[in-house]
């Protein structure tokens, strides 16, 4: 954690051991996200199924962060103009208890997060160069 507080629309980025995991904090202590991989909230070394569809989840940041460390990371802020706190939760909130296509790729819970907050989904956290033979990723690190 950077010491501050986490404000409604803010991105959280989640160390994973070896992926970061992203959520939009949507006040009074929770996150909405989008499940990982493996669809679940494990700290997990390996990632074993890069497709899939996931349920997007509203959850105490503090469940979904565990021990793992965490940030405030809005981190397209300098270059782009976020949508309004409002609008960023109203459409958060919209999407729990949804399923959402996963593809580790093309969007996964960064993509997700960034789509809420933006209006548009990236990801620097995996280059398309990195997907290996039928979309399966060679992961050594992934940012």
């Amino acid at each position: 954690m950077n010491g501050d507080e986490p404000k409604p629309g803010d991105l959280i980025e989640i160390f994973r051991n070896i992926y970061e995991h992203w959520a939009v904090y949507v006040g009074e202590g929770y996150v909405v996200h989008l499940l990982g991989p493996d669809g679940s909230l494990s700290s997990s070394s390996t990632i074993n199924l890069p497709i899939g569809k996931n349920n997007v989840l509203k959850q105490k940041l503090l469940e979904v962060v565990s021990t793992d460390k965490w940030t405030i990371n809005n981190l397209h802020d300098q270059e782009k103009q976020p949508r309004p706190p409002e609008v960023i939760v109203k459409e958060a909130h919209k999407l729990v208890g949804t399923t959402r296509s996963y593809n580790i790729v093309n969007f996964n819970c960064e993509h997700f997060a960034t789509e809420l907050r933006y209006g548009n989904a990236e990801s620097e956290q995996l280059p398309e160069e990195a997907a290996g033979p039928l979309g399966r990723t060679e992961l050594l690190h992934p940012y």
